[in-house]
């Protein structure tokens, strides 16, 4: 996967296509919707992550210096806009990591994550794409809408699946661990746990892993960010942030705008890849004429403050690095300074 190449034009075809045919440009959750009753709803198979050795992330002729870039976001009720402010902002996200050079040759994965432990669809993982087949990925996404209403979804699950079914030549040839960003408002379940492994994913591991376990196992792949966008049911939830606050440090991004995602995620990696620093990453999103500037600015200001040239920690020795402990629960982050 990931040959292609990213079009812009392509895109904004696709959009006034899909426009001129009342489509919402998530056309599987339309489908499913309107065809099935709830209960028979079921994840596409392009993105059913069960009996999946591998995504992976490669070098190719047309991008020899790949770098993994995982998108996964909450598809429940209550980050039900997440989906839909990707899909509209694609072109920002591409134009960043391209246009103003933050990355050579950037391989994006989009997935969605709801609740094991009561829906339909608990887990969507894409392929890592370099072009517009991204869309097809979004579009095959269930916005499946549930949750528990116990302020926890399967975020532990989804990690699972990242740190043990991924492969990438940015890791593989180059010691260099791909991003991994986690959009959602609630905390994660204390454990994966083995039944809902093999229940959705197909793996036999035998015995529940603790989150901050898997965390840390996760953390040797990818720099991993947890971001909270304003809007979210959870927000303002003090055992939410300090969950997030207590594992993950200074990689929470809380965010007040819900439409800037795309924004943060391109800055956020540009900062990581030493391309900009934070102040000319938000004058490049004012040059691209986005109003997202402010609520990048305040939501990756404590990054780049406390941490002045923000660099990726080579994948070996990653905990050393990290000021954590072997069980993963430091918070010093996954993106350290020289």
């Amino acid at each position: 996967m990931g040959s292609s190449n990213w079009s812009t034009d392509a895109y904004h075809a696709r959009q006034a296509y899909n426009a001129s045919v009342g489509s919402s440009g998530f056309g599987y959750t339309d489908n499913v919707a309107s065809s099935l009753p709830r209960d028979q709803w079921k994840v596409h198979p392009s993105l059913d992550p069960h009996g999946v050795t591998v995504r992976e992330s490669r070098d190719s002729d047309a991008h020899p210096n790949s770098l993994a870039i995982s998108v996964l976001f909450d598809v429940t009720g209550s980050m039900g806009r997440v989906p839909r402010g990707l899909q509209a902002k694609l072109p920002d996200l591409f134009g960043l990591l391209l246009r103003k050079g933050y990355v050579a040759d950037p391989q994006i994965l989009f997935g969605g994550i709801g609740d094991a432990t009561c829906d339909r669809a608990p887990l969507q993982v894409g392929q890592f794409e370099s072009g517009n087949e991204l869309e097809d990925d979004l579009d095959r996404i269930l916005l499946e809408g549930g949750g528990g209403g116990q302020a926890t979804e399967s975020y532990e699950l989804a990690m699972y699946f990242m740190a043990r079914h991924t492969a990438m030549d940015c890791l593989d040839k180059r010691g260099r661990r791909g991003y991994l960003f986690i959009i959602g408002d609630e905390m994660a379940y204390g454990a994966v746990k083995a039944r809902e492994v093999r229940d959705v994913i197909g793996d036999d591991i035998g015995e529940n892993i603790p989150f901050p376990v898997i965390l840390a196992e996760l953390r040797r792949r990818f720099e991993v960010f947890f971001v909270m966008p304003t809007g979210s049911h959870y927000f303002h939830d003090d055992r939410v942030r300090g969950f997030w606050d207590t594992h993950m440090g200074q990689n929470v991004i809380y965010l007040d705008d819900l439409d800037a995602v795309c924004e943060t995620i391109a800055v956020t990696v540009g900062l990581g890849e030493e391309a900009i620093d934070l102040q000319e990453g938000l004058e490049d999103l004012a040059e691209a004429g986005s109003d997202a500037g402010d609520a990048v600015g305040k939501a990756l200001a404590p990054i780049a403050a406390s941490r002045g040239s923000v660099v990726v920690a080579p994948a070996l020795d990653r905990l050393a690095a990290d000021g954590g402990g072997a069980d993963g629960t430091g918070t010093g982050g996954g993106v350290n300074r020289l």
